[in-house]
C-alpha cells in the first residue's frame, strides 16, 4: 500500500503549477488550431500568392532552424558527445555575423524582397527568377533565421565547454540570471506597449521633424528595433538556459524525445513548407489544368485566362480543405499529447515547451515588414516569456502540496484566475494590427492616444484607442493578485 502511494505522489500537482500548464496549452492550441490555419487560408485565397510564398518559406525556415538547433544540442550534450564545442563556436560566430549582415543590408537598403521587379533569370511561367514572382523571398527573414541559428550555436557551445570543466549536472532551477533576463524582458515589453499606445512612431516623426519625417521615423524605428530585439534575445537566452538546466540531470531520458521533436516534427513540417514555397506556382498551374469533374475551376480562381498562374489564387473551397487538414492534424497531436501525458511525460513536456518557443520565433519571422515588425517583436517576446515560465514550472517548483484543501475559496481562485487570463489574452492579441490580416481585433486598439499617426492629405487624424491595453492591464493585475494567493496557500489537488 505504501509503495502504491509513493508511485502516486509524482502524479500530484498544485493548482498554481497546473494553471501555468493550462495557459501554455491554451496558447499552443489557439495558434495551432486557430491562428495558423486561418493565416494560411487567408494567404491561399488572397488575390496574390506572394504572401503565401513568403509565409510558407518563413514558417519552413523557422521549423528547420529549430531542427538545426536541436541537432546542435544533441551533438553537444548527448551522454557521448560527438563534436567538440569549439567547432560550433567558430561556425556559430560566422553564421551570426553573416545573418546580421544579411538582415541589416536588406533592411537598410530597401532590398528586402527577392526577386526584384526588374530581376530576370531563366524565367518560367512568366516568373522573374525561374517561376518565382517578385518578392517571393524575404531576405530580412533569411538573415534573422541565420542569426538565430548562429547565436544558438555559440550559446550552447559555451555551455558545453563549461560542462567539460565542471562535473555538476544538477538542475539549478530558475537561477537569478534567468529571473533577471525574464524581468528585464517583461519590463521592456511593458514600456514599449504603454509608450506605443500613447505615442505613434509615425506621428512622433512628424512632430520632431516635419521637413523630413521619413528619415526621422527610420531613426526612431531603429531605436525601437534594438530595444525590442534586446527583449527577444533576453527571453531566448532565458528559455535556452532554463531548458538546458531542466534536461541536464536526466539527459538519457530527454535527449531521445528532444531529437524526436526535431527530426519527426520540426524537420518534416519544415521540408513540407519549403516544398510548398518552391513548387507553389507550378502546382497551381497544374491544378488549374485538371478537367476531371471540373476540379481545376473548383480549386482555383484565375482573373485572366491569358496569365496563368500569375492571376490565379486558390478558391475558398481549396482553402477550406487545407484548413481542415491542418486543423485536424494539429488537433490530433494535441489529443495524443493528453493521452501520452502519463506514460511519455518527458516527450510531452519537451515537445510542448519547444513548440511554444518555435511559435514565438515564427511570429517574428513571418512579420518582418516595416509596418509589422514592431508589434511582431512585442508578440514574439511575450510568447517566449510564456515559454520560459512554462519551462521553469516543469521542474515542479509549485509541486509542494500544502496543508489546506482546495475548498470553496480555492475553487473561486482557480476559476477566477483562468477567466481573467482568458480575457487578458484576448486583449493582448488585439494590440497587433497587421495590414496583411483582414481579421478585425477582438478589442479596439489604435496606437497614439497622445500623438496619433500623421493623417493622409485632406484626411482628419485618427485618434488613438487604448481599450485593449487598458483591459490587459486591469485583467493582468487582477489575475496576478489571485494567482499570488493561490500559490501562497499551496492548495491541494
Amino acid at each position: 500500500m505504501q509503495q502504491a502511494q509513493q508511485r502516486e505522489i509524482p502524479e500530484r500537482m498544485s493548482w498554481a503549477r497546473a494553471m501555468i500548464f493550462a495557459v501554455g496549452y491554451f496558447f499552443i492550441a489557439a495558434l495551432l488550431i486557430g491562428q495558423i490555419p486561418g493565416y494560411i487560408y487567408n494567404q491561399m485565397t488572397s488575390a496574390s500568392l506572394v504572401g503565401l510564398e513568403q509565409g510558407s518559406i518563413a514558417l519552413g525556415a523557422t521549423c528547420l532552424a529549430g531542427f538545426v538547433v536541436i541537432q546542435v544540442i544533441v551533438l553537444l550534450f548527448d551522454p557521448k558527445p560527438v563534436i567538440p564545442p569549439v567547432i560550433f563556436s567558430a561556425l556559430g560566430a560566422v553564421l551570426t555575423l553573416a545573418g546580421l549582415a544579411i538582415a541589416l543590408a536588406a533592411g537598410l537598403t530597401g532590398n528586402q524582397y527577392f526577386p526584384g521587379a526588374t530581376s530576370s533569370w531563366f524565367p518560367v511561367l512568366e516568373g522573374k527568377v525561374l517561376w518565382f514572382q517578385s518578392g517571393a523571398i524575404d531576405l530580412v527573414m533569411v538573415g534573422l533565421t541565420v542569426l538565430f541559428v548562429g547565436v544558438a550555436m555559440v550559446f550552447y557551445s559555451v555551455l558545453a565547454t563549461r560542462e567539460r570543466n565542471n562535473p555538476d549536472r544538477r538542475d539549478l532551477g530558475t537561477t537569478p540570471a534567468i529571473r533577471g533576463m525574464i524581468i528585464a524582458a517583461i519590463m521592456i515589453l511593458i514600456l514599449f506597449m504603454v509608450g506605443y499606445t500613447l505615442v505613434n512612431d509615425n506621428g512622433l516623426a512628424y512632430a520632431i521633424n516635419a521637413g523630413n519625417p521619413v528619415q526621422t521615423q527610420l531613426i526612431i524605428d531603429a531605436i525601437l528595433y534594438i530595444f525590442l530585439g534586446a527583449a527577444v534575445f533576453l527571453t531566448l537566452g532565458a528559455f535556452a538556459l532554463r531548458l538546458h538546466y531542466l534536461m541536464r540531470p536526466v539527459r538519457k531520458r530527454t535527449m531521445s524525445p528532444l531529437y524526436a521533436v526535431g527530426a519527426l516534427g520540426l524537420a518534416q513540417i519544415g521540408v513540407i513548407l519549403v516544398l510548398v514555397w518552391f513548387l507553389l506556382y507550378p502546382l497551381i498551374a497544374w491544378i488549374h489544368s485538371w478537367t476531371f469533374i471540373g476540379l481545376g475551376d473548383y480549386l482555383t480562381l484565375c482573373a485572366k485566362k491569358s496569365t496563368i498562374p500569375q492571376s490565379c489564387a486558390f478558391s475558398p473551397q481549396a482553402g477550406y480543405i487545407v484548413d481542415t487538414l491542418i486543423t485536424s492534424n494539429f488537433f490530433f497531436l494535441l489529443m495524443a499529447a493528453i493521452w501520452a501525458w502519463k506514460s511519455y511525460r518527458n516527450l510531452v513536456v519537451i515537445g510542448s515547451v519547444t513548440t511554444a518557443a518555435v511559435l514565438g520565433v515564427a511570429t517574428l519571422l513571418v512579420h518582418t515588414n516595416s509596418t509589422e515588425i514592431l508589434t511582431a517583436l512585442m508578440l514574439s517576446g511575450a510568447m517566449l516569456v510564456l515559454a520560459t515560465i512554462w519551462t521553469s514550472v516543469t521542474r515542479r517548483e509549485f509541486a509542494i502540496v500544502g496543508e489546506n484543501n482546495l475548498g470553496c475559496l480555492g475553487m473561486w481562485l482557480v476559476f477566477g484566475t483562468c477567466l481573467l487570463i482568458y480575457v487578458a489574452s484576448f486583449a493582448f492579441f488585439s494590440i497587433p494590427v497587421f495590414p496583411s490580416d483582414p481579421t478585425a481585433p477582438n478589442i479596439p486598439y489604435i496606437s497614439g492616444t497622445i500623438i496619433p499617426a500623421h493623417p493622409a492629405p485632406n484626411t482628419p487624424p485618427t485618434p488613438g484607442q487604448a481599450d485593449a491595453v487598458v483591459l490587459l492591464v486591469i485583467m493582468g493585475v487582477l489575475a496576478a493578485i489571485q494567482f499570488y494567493f493561490l500559490m501562497r496557500n499551496r492548495y491541494k489537488v
